[in-house]
């Protein structure tokens, strides 16, 4: 059987169960003994954010909610001072929180969702995709290079340095 899975705009009645996976993922990154996201981000307070400026997306499988993430046209000033350099510097999607729900764990559901974060670049015009995260978080820093973004360098993000990537996709 085939799932339909779908990429959209997170809604802010949707807040307690994003705020949920975020929590599992937090919790999840702290029994990986990572350091990322335990200083008390992302919150709640994010979340509401980043749905009321349109940032919040959730992927869906079968209208059920199994992942969130940021996704940020043009927009993160620390991804202007790069120890390093980007691919471009045109127009870009920055893929911030990505958090999966435990019960959608393990079966590629963020590499699904990286496909889709591509196609929703493509078809908006967009150059390409940059996204960053913690030099600890192999199953992410995994996911980035199967699906082919290049190691770009370091950014400093609030909570320290993180590795950072960028893809072309047109």
């Amino acid at each position: 059987m085939h799932s339909e899975i779908r990429l959209r705009q997170a809604q802010m009645n949707e807040k307690e169960i994003i705020w949920n996976i975020l929590q599992q993922a937090i919790e999840r990154r702290r029994q990986d003994g990572s350091t990322q996201w335990q200083q008390g981000y992302p919150n709640h307070g994010t979340v509401e954010s980043d749905i009321s400026k349109g940032f919040g997306y959730v992927m869906t499988v079968d209208n059920e909610i199994a992942v969130y993430a940021a996704l940020i046209l043009n927009d993160e000033p620390a991804y202007s001072t790069i120890e390093g350099a980007w691919l471009s510097n045109g127009e870009f999607v920055v893929v911030h929180r990505v958090a999966v729900d435990e019960k959608f764990a393990g079966r590629g559901i963020v590499k699904a969702l990286f496909d889709h974060i591509e196609d929703f670049t493509r078809s908006h015009g967009i150059q390409s995709v940059k996204v960053d995260t913690n030099y600890d978080n192999t199953a992410m820093l995994k996911i980035l290079e199967s699906k082919g973004y290049s190691y770009c360098g370091e950014v400093f993000l609030a909570g320290g340095v993180r590795k950072a990537f960028e893809k072309i996709i047109i």
